[in-house]
């Protein structure tokens, strides 16, 4: 019979109450086992870090102030500030309060903030101090009314409480919640403006939580690195919360600026790297383009290593040419030690994969929704589909519903990481189910015969042609990761023929600044990316040709996950 991550609970009967843990719980768990580990660090001028015992009295002290400002169990409080130590210290002090943490974009617009912290009545903010500053500007009745604010990142003196400066006692012991209690509103990024609050439990996160462990080979020697936004679900659960299950190291970014990110990686000893797309395909275009610069015969000398590496590890389970590309590539990106390397916020292109893989870097492709706590499917390395977003997760029961001739359909599930719908939202709740209780992710794919799902594509994005075909934008998207003169396609369908309501297929380019500062005539760059549509269009059947290449020249808007949000391009 397998071992599996969850089944060291029954082990804890006095720290585990539950059939899951709390957050608090399975931190305390870790605290138990592992309470000289490293637990959280940023490198700044050198490494600054807190062990778990260490960063348990902070957490405490965090819930203290809470606590002896009059907060009670189930109050909301915000947090709000880019990724730092503070942050994920605050997000368990709330948690440890027997209060609800309320993640919010730090890149929204403040006014929206303010709406959202009135809308879920949190009482407490935690914030770094330009979130502050700027919210104190607005005059709002809301920002006014709450118990207390306390900074993050940012000193001033005005200010009478900081995160690790707390002169508050440590709270003894915990507020009691149980694992059915609300942990976290998530607000979903809402491509419209108009976010929706999932509510999860602490059952809904943990289950999910030790469910992506099982299988991820993890242990308490990682050093995890927190690069993408920490309010956005994907980062908190496999990244921060994994941290803490596992008595791992979360190591801290600076957000996506190259310079900090190798020196954080080289630095840090990482070894498991969560990114997203446009992040893999750069640092990918960049070993390219360092080796083209070596000459055309290093060029075929690595590509040659590297088919036959990606060989050897498809038929023969070992990687004989890992050590030569860790000493001359990987070291120079500080992904040397890296075991492994998670894919979020979208797919990565198949191509792209076999790319890493061949230099000996083993990945980890996922797929959820910030509804399902998030993740619903794992693609673990030693099972990898490269097509594919992975298995379904053991708790989760998923259904295709109505497929079409090709068995491709709505992705629907049920099971113990879903949310229970939105806050103060029952219109939307209601839709978010259906008739037989199975949540609507929304998404389309199909199944094969091991459980492993395939993503076609968004239900609202879909194009149907004018011989009735569908046409997935973003499987055509995908085809476009490799050329690095593209900085952003949108793929979207077009009424052609005003009479006929079906649609052609249009491409939307945003050039990349390289390109454009090289070829200054706009025409060039318009004949150029036509030629390259045309290169991709080669290698698709004739239904899915696009026929329509638009280029704009500012970047089209995005979400703080590098999503272009559809509905804003015009």
């Amino acid at each position: 019979m397998a071992n599996h991550s969850w089944d060291e609970l029954k082990k804890y009967p006095e720290i585990v109450k539950g059939e899951w843990p709390t957050i608090p719980e399975m931190f305390l768990l870790t605290l138990k086992k592992f309470p000289k580990n490293h637990c959280f660090s940023v490198i700044e001028k050198e490494k600054i870090y807190n062990t778990y015992e260490e960063e348990y009295i902070e957490i405490m002290k965090v819930a203290s102030l809470l606590v002896s400002l009059g907060l009670k169990k189930g109050d909301k409080v915000m947090v709000n500030g880019k990724n730092s130590r503070e942050w994920a210290t605050a997000y368990l002090g709330i948690l440890f309060a027997g209060c609800i943490v309320c993640p919010i974009d730090n890149q929204m617009k403040i006014e929206r903030v303010a709406q959202l912290g009135e809308f879920a009545n949190c009482k407490f903010v935690f914030a770094d101090l330009d979130v502050l500053e700027k919210l104190s500007k607005l005059d709002n009745p809301w920002f006014k009314s709450l118990v207390g604010v306390c900074l993050l990142k940012g000193k001033d003196q005005k200010y009478k409480y900081k995160v690790y400066e707390l002169d508050t006692e440590p709270l003894d012991q915990k507020v009691e919640v149980s694992e059915y209690d609300t942990a976290a509103v998530l607000f979903t990024s809402g491509t419209t403006g108009n976010e929706k609050g999932a509510i999860l439990s602490h059952r809904n996160i943990t289950s999910d939580v030790y469910q992506a462990a099982d299988g991820m080979g993890v242990n308490e020697k990682d050093v995890l690195y927190a690069l993408l936004p920490l309010h956005h679900s994907y980062c908190c659960t496999a990244v921060l919360l994994e941290t803490i299950k596992h008595g791992s190291e979360c190591l801290f970014g600076h957000g996506i600026i190259v310079s900090r990110m190798l020196n954080d990686l080289k630095n840090g000893h990482v070894t498991v790297f969560m990114g997203i797309p446009l992040l893999y395909n750069k640092i990918l275009a960049g070993i390219e383009g360092q080796l083209k610069k070596k000459g055309e015969a290093t060029v075929v000398l690595v590509n040659s290593l590297m088919n036959i590496n990606l060989w050897c590890k498809k038929h023969l389970k070992i990687t004989p040419m890992n050590k030569f590309f860790n000493k001359k590539i990987l070291s120079n990106l500080g992904l040397d030690n890296a075991k492994i390397l998670i894919c979020g916020a979208g797919p990565l292109a198949p191509e792209v994969f076999r790319k890493y893989q061949a230099l000996g870097l083993n990945f980890l492709q996922g797929y959820g929704l910030t509804e399902t706590s998030p993740i619903l499917t794992l693609n673990l390395p030693e099972h990898f589909k490269v097509e594919s977003v992975g298995k379904v997760f053991p708790f989760i029961d998923m259904i295709i519903a109505d497929k079409n001739e090709d068995g491709i359909g709505e992705i629907r599930v049920k099971g113990v990481n879903v949310c229970s719908g939105y806050l103060n939202d029952e219109e939307h709740t209601k839709e978010l189910f259906d008739e037989n209780g199975y949540l609507k992710t929304g998404d389309l794919g199909y199944l094969d015969n091991e459980n492993y799902l395939y993503l076609k594509g968004r239900s609202k994005n879909l194009i149907v042609t004018e011989g009735g075909k569908n046409v997935y934008p973003e499987e055509l998207e995908d085809l476009f990761q490799l050329y690095q003169e593209v900085d952003q396609i949108l793929i979207r369908g077009f009424q052609e023929k005003p009479d006929v309501p079906s649609e052609a297929i249009e491409a939307v380019i945003h050039p990349s600044d390289d390109f454009v500062s090289s070829h200054p005539d706009k025409n060039d760059i318009q004949e150029h990316m036509e030629r390259l549509v045309q290169e991709v269009n080669k290698g698709l059947a004739q239904y899915k040709k696009i026929e329509k290449v638009t280029i704009v020249d500012q970047p089209m808007e995005v979400t703080t996950t590098k999503k272009i949000k559809r509905a804003c391009v015009k």
